[in-house]
């Protein structure tokens, strides 16, 4: 009984020392997965404002927004 109470002790020593790490390691996994999304949906967003024929050279003054005088 004494070995298994030993046991038990170790693996609760290990799981308190490693849940941490575990849960980081998960919540940069989810942030690389969401800034890989944005990143992708970034690129198709801007393949669908390209227009063929025109270029991509902006002109001082053709923006749509004022800035305050």
């Amino acid at each position: 009984m004494n070995t298994f109470l030993n046991y038990l002790t170790v693996l609760a020593v290990a799981a308190l020392l490693l849940a941490p790490a575990l849960l980081g390691l998960a919540r940069e996994r989810r942030t690389d997965r969401q800034l890989s999304a944005a990143a992708a949906a970034a690129r198709a967003g801007a393949a669908e404002r390209e227009e063929p024929g025109r270029d991509r050279v902006s002109h001082p003054g053709s923006s749509s927004y004022r800035t305050a005088a």
